[in-house]
């Protein structure tokens, strides 16, 4: 639950539209809501609905080891008390079963991402550029900006721009130098992040993936040289964290947009 949901709640009942008995109902749930498969299984999860309120990001659900019934509950609950969800990693059978529930659901196929209920952008939020060093890298790229726009950031996209080419990403000086935050995506070396926070000032969050030759070791070659960057100043978050690095982002957002 949002800041501005209970907001709403509270203003329906200054305006006579709820009683404070109903809104207290509907507010209890605000803390924790314990899931559970039945009466003789253990409790399988403890929804944050508080989380919105104090993080500014409501509870996102991961998917991984979660059976699908877990998942399609879990974002009933979510969306019955605010309206919305956001689920990640989500397996084709998961997404097939929550589009099934919630038509109205969009669905990210590259990123694994889906979401109930489209949060429009912060109007004091600067864009985030989310770029990809190569089309393989797309996956992880998508997982940030779906997230990204999730939580109210403005994205824009700047994929295949690796440094085996690297007129590509030259060429796009300008697309590099209008964004406020810049999550990097790469594999491989992993010098894509190094190259651009070398050309910019703003925020740079760097995602190394686990694509990559033998010795790129699942991504961690790519890890190690982000966390190594000669241009300083750069965050690195780990590997195949499209999330992490789109959670990152809107907490620097959400300083940006603070008054002074």
């Amino acid at each position: 639950m949002t800041s501005d949901r209970v907001l709403e709640i509270l203003q329906e009942v200054a305006r006579g539209g709820a009683t404070p008995q109903a809104a207290l109902d509907r507010l209890s749930w605000l803390p924790v809501e314990l899931m559970s498969d039945g009466a003789e299984q253990p409790e399988y999860a403890r929804l944050d609905h508080h989380r919105g309120l104090r993080q500014g990001q409501p509870e996102v659900v991961f998917c991984p080891g979660k059976t699908i019934p877990q998942v399609v509950n879990i974002c009933e609950r979510l969306a019955e008390r605010d309206g919305r969800f956001l689920a990640t990693r989500v397996t084709t059978e998961m997404q097939q079963a929550l589009a099934a529930c919630f038509p109205a659901v969009e669905i990210n196929v590259a990123g694994r991402v889906v979401q109930l209920g489209t949060a429009a952008p912060h109007p004091k939020f600067g864009t985030v550029l989310i770029a990809c060093g190569g089309t393989s890298d797309i996956p992880v790229a998508e997982e940030a900006a779906a997230c990204s726009s999730a939580f109210g950031n403005p994205i824009e996209r700047l994929y295949d721009v690796g440094v085996a080419g690297l007129h590509r990403l030259l060429q796009e000086a300008d697309a590099l130098r209008d964004a406020a935050i810049l999550i990097v995506v790469a594999g491989m070396e992993g010098a894509l992040p190094s190259v651009i926070g070398g050309l910019v000032k703003m925020p740079v969050i760097a995602v190394p993936t686990s694509i990559g030759y033998g010795a790129s070791f699942g991504g961690l070659a790519a890890l190690l040289a982000m966390l190594n960057s000669c241009a300083s100043g750069i965050t690195v978050v780990n590997i195949d964290n499209g999330f992490g690095a789109a959670c990152a982002a809107t907490r620097i957002n959400h300083l940006l947009a603070r008054p002074i």
